[in-house]
């Protein structure tokens, strides 16, 4: 199981928010690139990035700091955030981020993310942020009426590479992942599924690993590594970096990697 450290860039910065809410962020670095060089240099085999002031504003707003990231390091970079039309996610993909994380426009216009697996092969992925079940869009501000594992099939349906699934009321909490609604989903889709939100030690990520079988390929860290709660290098030994190639072809999922 591959353990990815999270980036969360905020006018600059790397933060970490708490439940989503932008009023109770806190400032874990001011130099994303040191940042993604010291993840990198402690084991991590790719970057999750998110454009906070992108999610927020609806088109990406990083750009500078994710292109600096993307040329310091030689692991892949995900990059979600503000990625709401072609435009946004193709610039993004010339930067050199290997995939792009869609997640409003999942909800709001299917058509458009089905296109963009169509032009993209293996490089959209979607984020499915979930607060009690349903799927929130907007920069975590709004909550649809879609759930999470309806969307999921239908993303499956259109070719999206993986599921990127976050318990919104997890993440920054350091109360561990949301185990029950990763089970569920992964016996609802055949999609590799990396779990975000609440990763506060290492027995969580030996929880999760535990259901690596089932289609839960990745965890994304973020808190309990600034915090200090989770050491990269110590999570990276205990738990392997399984490469989702390396997936054998019967197992009854598809292969991210």
């Amino acid at each position: 199981m591959e353990v990815i450290p999270a980036i969360d860039l905020l006018d600059g910065q790397c933060v970490r928010l708490y439940q989503g809410d932008y009023q109770r962020s806190e400032v874990f670095g001011e130099n994303p690139v040191e940042m993604a060089r010291r993840w990198e240099g402690e084991g991590a085999t790719r970057l999750h990035l998110v454009d906070l002031d992108g999610a927020k504003q609806g088109k990406p707003a990083n750009h500078s700091a994710i292109a600096s990231i993307v040329k310091a390091v030689s692991i892949p970079v995900q990059v979600g955030g503000g990625l709401r039309d072609r435009a946004g996610i193709a610039q993004l993909l010339n930067l050199g981020v290997q995939r792009a994380i869609v997640g409003t426009i999942a909800v709001e216009n299917p058509e458009l993310v089905e296109e963009l697996c169509q032009e993209f092969p293996d490089q959209i992925v979607v984020g499915i942020d979930a607060r009690n079940g349903q799927v929130a869009t907007r920069g975590w501000l709004e909550t649809s009426q879609v759930s999470a594992i309806e969307l999921a099939k239908k993303m499956e349906d259109i070719g999206a590479a993986a599921i990127i699934y976050t318990d919104i009321h997890r993440d920054g909490t350091l109360a561990g992942p949301n185990l029950e609604a990763l089970r569920e989903l992964s016996r609802a889709i055949a999609l590799p599924i990396i779990a975000s939100g609440g990763v506060s030690s290492l027995t969580d990520l030996l929880s999760l690993l535990a259901l690596e079988s089932q289609g839960v390929c990745g965890a994304i860290v973020g808190r309990a590594l600034y915090t200090g709660d989770i050491d990269l290098a110590e999570a990276v030994r205990a738990v392997g970096q399984g490469r989702w190639q390396d997936v054998p072809p019967d197992s009854g999922f598809s292969t991210f990697a």
